[in-house]
């Protein structure tokens, strides 16, 4: 073995992909993948930067991994060490000794050796606001077993006002279509039976790549026809994807799930343009009902930020009945938070930490009405579940799996008997807490 390392994710969905893609290449290389605690000899961080906070905890992180082991190799990856590259103070920060941006994980193992030989390692962080090529990452396995997560897309050039991504990621890049399949292909032969394609702005899948006819609908069909794969569920939506033409099609492919997570923040129009966000509350409406009109009780989830700069309380007011008048079956609540770098930030009218907290309060009890009346939907009927592990609920030990929609639904197993990764009808018979639904077995 050529050392022990630890990996540590901090971040989206994209991010924990990258690092399984980091961590296998490592094994590959020869190195013994061991938990992030005191005695490895590297330590690998994939940072964040969504938010201050998410910088904060990067920062803590790293330094973490110093104390640890204060002889360690410690390297900064990801989307913090790329925004903050060329910063004197991460720069000079004696916890970090190597900093890989984005668009560079491809190379930690060279990097990393390099860097032990004593060689001069340079050019380790690269700028993405010009064009460039797509990340070779990829996985051969997951950790989760039933369900993979898979890295279709990167960067984003929408510049919503209060969003840094951009910055940290750089513009749209796609990946080849035949690169997704073999992947898919592979992670199916490993026993994962549903893969979820997701990026950094998923939407923009193809835009970059227009000369090829690839688009995120092209790959969606082309992932159907891989055969072993039971279930394909798709990350974060802009509204805009949702057309006519896109739902009619995806609706016609049986193992797309009617599960679709389409991006809100604001359900006040005045709102939405002050945050760059390119649609009106009415043209959202459009899109929810389409996606209503090809799938009988599809499951809509969104993400809303409260307070954001110059949201008065008539804004808000407009924002919550919006917000009550889709009905969606899961509504994540986000105070606006600063972020330093950004339009937003330097916006007048920034509202005051107690307004925000109270709208966010507001918004999370309409949020948890509708996922209970939406839940509530489904005693009576049979569901198939995917299983996925045994939880303790309420102190009752359940098999826990979810359906297409991405319902949690728990079961009692029979004795001795795994249900992991397995597919079973079940006749969903009522609840077990607030988030999820209990069920009878039918096999």
């Amino acid at each position: 073995m050529k050392g022990k390392v630890a990996l540590h994710n901090l971040g989206c969905k994209v991010n924990a992909y990258e690092l399984e893609a980091m961590q296998q290449q490592l094994e590959e290389a020869g190195y013994e993948i061991v938990p992030f605690a005191p005695g490895a000899d590297v330590y690998v961080i994939n940072t964040c930067t969504v938010t201050n906070i998410a910088d904060r905890k990067s920062r803590q992180m790293l330094h973490r991994a110093r104390k640890m082991n204060p002889q360690a190799v410690v390297i900064a990856a990801g989307c913090y060490a790329q925004a903050q590259a060329g910063n004197e103070k991460i720069e000079a920060d004696p916890s970090i000794d190597l900093i890989i941006g984005n668009n560079m994980k491809q190379n930690l193992v060279q990097i990393l050796e390099d860097y032990r030989k004593g060689c001069a390692v340079n050019g380790t962080v690269l700028d993405l606001t010009h064009e460039c090529s797509y990340e070779n990452l990829s996985i051969s396995r997951t950790e989760e077993h039933t369900r993979a997560y898979i890295k279709v897309q990167d960067g984003c050039n929408q510049f919503c006002s209060y969003c840094i991504i951009p910055y940290a990621r750089g513009r749209v890049r796609s990946r080849k279509t035949e690169d997704v399949v073999r992947e898919v292909r592979r992670l199916a032969a490993s026993g994962c039976q549903e893969v979820v394609l997701t990026g950094i702005h998923l939407s923009s899948y193809g835009t970059d790549r227009k000369e090829d006819g690839e688009t995120l609908l092209s790959l969606i069909e082309q992932v159907h026809r891989v055969e072993q794969i039971s279930r394909i569920r798709l990350g974060s939506l802009e509204p805009g994807i949702i057309t006519e033409e896109f739902v009619k099609t995806i609706a016609a492919l049986p193992r797309v799930c009617p599960h679709f997570h389409l991006s809100l923040q604001s359900g006040c129009t005045a709102t939405l343009a002050r945050m760059n966000r390119r649609y009106t509350a009415e043209e959202y409406r459009e899109k929810c009902r389409l996606l209503r009109r090809y799938y009988e009780n599809p499951a809509l989830t969104t993400d809303v930020i409260t307070g954001f700069p110059g949201e008065t309380e008539e804004e808000f007011e407009e924002s919550l009945a919006f917000v009550d008048s889709i009905h969606f079956y899961e509504t994540h609540i986000f105070p606006y938070s600063r972020r330093e770098g950004t339009r937003a930030a330097r916006m007048e009218g920034q509202v005051e930490e107690s307004v925000k907290k109270e709208r966010s309060r507001r918004m999370i009890l309409l949020g948890e009405r509708h996922r209970r009346e939406y839940m509530e939907q489904f005693p009576g009927t049979v569901r198939e579940v995917l299983f996925e592990e045994l939880q303790t609920i309420e102190g009752n030990t359940f098999w826990v799996g979810h359906t297409m929609e991405y319902l949690k639904v728990a079961a009692v197993g029979r004795a001795n008997q795994s249900l992991e990764n397995r597919r079973i009808p079940v006749k969903i018979t009522g609840f077990a807490g607030k988030e999820a639904l209990t069920g009878e077995l039918l096999e």
